[in-house]
């Protein structure tokens, strides 16, 4: 399954190595974990915002859901999250550290049947959560 891959990229970052693990895992499961955090999608060549955005869209456009980890503040994952969500209208589990110092109430306070809001607090938590949301949409599918 193609899976769309959100975190921060340029905001907190703190917790970025947890959606490194979440790619790295997804990988493993033979999915397809769309992220720019995904070796296997490095570019050589530094993109424009314009390119960022055009990329990011068509990625999501692809893929059959979306995890986001939302520890570490970022306006670009609220907006993939809106965007799979209300446009798309594909399932998002967003996922965030237990110790988070502050997570954003416009996703926890959603209610939006697609979307799953969970906490974790270590790596395996973290995946089994993963894998559950997983098991659920190809089930569901």
């Amino acid at each position: 399954m193609v899976v769309y891959c959100a975190g921060a990229i340029k905001g907190d970052t703190r917790f970025q190595n947890n959606l490194k693990e979440i790619i790295q895992f997804l990988s493993s499961q033979g999915h397809t974990p769309l992220s720019e955090l995904n070796e296997s999608f490095k570019t050589t060549v530094p993109l424009t915002e314009r390119q960022i955005f055009k990329r990011d869209i068509k990625w999501l456009e692809k893929s059959k859901a979306v995890i986001a980890e939302i520890s570490g503040a970022s306006l670009g994952v609220g907006f993939e999250i809106s965007y799979a969500l209300y446009e798309l209208k594909i399932p998002v589990l967003a996922v965030y550290y237990s110790e988070a110092e502050r997570v954003s109430a416009m996703i926890t306070g959603c209610d939006s049947k697609m979307l799953t809001v969970k906490e974790y607090s270590g790596k395996e938590k973290m995946i089994e959560l993963v894998s559950a949301f997983l098991k659920r949409i190809q089930e569901n599918n």
